[in-house]
């Protein structure tokens, strides 16, 4: 089946699949005491920093909700933006489970700035309000634009001047750092961010993500034991931690390298396999946002951008989606040939905005036969 609808659509990377077949050797000690999960924690240090700790947990809405509730007292509230997961697709999942409140602010192409923690921080010690004690990011962001290291870095400033917290939802952190050829590192722990949700299922894996804790103050925490402290009860009382853990883990291992691996690559630019001796996590990532690019140059150069009766690109094309607007009539023709997401209404009754989104297992001809689709719909 072609599908440009969503990286969660992709089998399991063969990399990741023959990690968890090794995992299956033989009985382990469960619930993440176990020899795959002590190399993921030596791994996560190299990757991270030396004060880095992960948590596997089963699913990213799992992964979020602990990170905020690890990060918040409960009378806290998180600042975050108006089209950010936590607060739009997570069945209000942080203020249902958590008991958080979720504050949003207006964002600009999915980003927000530090102006979003002042328009909050003026509540802070008011008791009829609710409190601001994280900020949380989404990279990258829910409409495919990705932050940069500088903005990531005045947001983390801004967040911690504050006195609030800093998490990013990274359920498409590989490719945030493809796009802007840097580490995993150098977006998190380098900028300032406190707790990392890492994923991994769109980026290759079968089932499961992590709670990345970066550092361990207790500021706004209401809890002596901080993050660190928190997690493993946290990940126990939401249902998240699995009995066999090594099975998460190995594929979270997959994706990062084994202990002693090069963290990233000298080149993030191409195909899959030419990031040159890049991990699995940084290959998935690079063919993924090469071949949303390939899409629309494809549609640039087929001649379909025509204001009012052709496509409309609504966003930068910045990792590995691409959104667009087109006669909806053009769009249920399209989605004949491969399937794809309405995302909002269009310019006007006719129109709508979709989202076509590529993964590590869109190849070229995937890409090529797309854009012919498009065209003979239109």
């Amino acid at each position: 089946m072609q599908h440009f609808a969503s990286d969660n659509y992709a089998p399991v990377h063969p990399e990741v699949m023959a990690a968890i077949a090794a995992a299956n050797d033989g009985a382990a000690v469960s619930y993440g005491d176990d020899p795959v999960s002590a190399r993921l924690q030596d791994r996560a240090t190299e990757v991270f920093g030396e004060r880095a700790r992960i948590f596997p947990v089963l699913n990213g809405t799992g992964a979020n909700v602990i990170s905020l509730m690890a990060s918040a007292p409960r009378w806290g509230a998180v600042i975050a933006s108006d089209v950010a997961h936590i607060h739009t697709d997570e069945n209000g999942a942080p203020e249902r489970v958590g008991s958080l409140k979720v504050l949003a602010v207006p964002s600009v192409a999915g980003r927000i700035g530090p102006d979003a923690v002042d328009r909050y921080a003026g509540d802070i010690g008011n008791v009829q309000r609710a409190q601001p004690a994280v900020l949380s990011l989404t990279q990258v962001t829910e409409l495919g634009t990705v932050y940069s290291v500088a903005d990531l870095k005045l947001l983390a400033d801004a967040a911690h001047a504050a006195g609030l917290r800093v998490h990013v939802d990274g359920s498409r952190l590989a490719n945030a750092a493809a796009t802007l050829g840097v580490g995993l590192r150098e977006i998190t722990t380098d900028v300032g961010v406190d707790v990392v949700s890492l994923g991994a299922a769109k980026n290759g894996g079968m089932l499961g993500e992590a709670v990345v804790v970066l550092t361990d103050d207790d500021a706004g925490s209401g809890d002596a034991a901080g993050p660190t402290g928190a997690v493993p009860y946290l990940r126990k009382a939401t249902m998240q931690l699995a009995s066999k853990t090594r099975f998460v883990s190995a594929q979270l291992l997959a994706l990062l390298g084994e202990p002693g691996t090069p963290t990233s690559g000298t080149s993030t630019s191409g195909a899959a396999g030419t990031a040159d001796g890049a991990p699995l996590w940084l290959r998935n990532a690079v063919h993924s946002n090469s071949m949303a690019a390939r899409l629309r140059s494809g549609i640039e150069a087929a001649g379909l951008l025509e204001p009012g009766t052709g496509v409309r690109v609504t966003y930068p094309t910045e990792a590995n989606v691409v959104f667009a607007t087109l006669p909806r009539a053009a769009a249920d023709r399209a989605r004949e040939h491969a399937r794809f997401y309405d995302w909002a209404p269009g310019e006007s009754a006719d129109r709508v905005e979709v989202r076509w989104m590529c993964a590590w297992d869109t190849t070229a001809s995937d890409v090529d036969d797309f854009v012919r689709a498009i065209a003979a719909a239109l």
